[in-house]
């Protein structure tokens, strides 16, 4: 986890492997985050790079998110790890073909702060077809994690 003031964003890339991280170090505990991660009805309103979320964050939930970097796609995402106020994943798509999983870790420390650390992996044989069609993570990744920065701080 970076302990730095503002996010910190990371891509890797290979032919069938591409992950984007971004980490930051906000000034609160890990419950004021993991309210604002998992209420799916608020999200919209403190994060400017989500549109909606519809459904229920939560384990083996599905939901769906809208966001603006794609407006016409509806990303359809299931729940499979939920570990309050520490760590939680959504995925979609179907391995090996392809597949997206984000992860969500927060990480406590002794001052009362917390990492937070996103990262979004792709992978699948299908990969390198739309590799180049898929938009630069980095921005809105860095955005989203300030938007949470600002919004848990508030």
């Amino acid at each position: 986890m970076s302990t730095a003031e503002t996010p910190q964003v990371t891509t890797e890339k290979s032919a069938f492997r591409m992950s984007v991280s971004v980490s930051v170090r906000i000034q609160a505990k890990p419950e004021r985050i993991w309210s604002l991660l998992t209420d799916a009805s608020d999200f919209a309103r403190w994060n400017s790079t989500v549109t909606s979320i519809t459904g229920k964050i939560a384990l083996g939930e599905k939901i769906v998110v809208k966001v603006p970097i794609s407006p016409k796609r509806d990303f359809k995402l299931k729940v499979i790890e939920f570990v309050p106020d520490k760590k939680m994943v959504w995925a979609d798509g179907f391995a090996p073909m392809f597949r997206g999983v984000r992860t969500y870790t927060l990480e406590a420390a002794d001052d009362g702060s917390t990492g937070f650390e996103m990262t979004e992996v792709f992978s699948g044989m299908m990969l390198p077809m739309i590799a180049g069609s898929l938009p630069d993570f980095a921005p809105a990744f860095s955005t989203y994690a300030a938007d949470l920065q600002r919004e848990a701080q508030a």
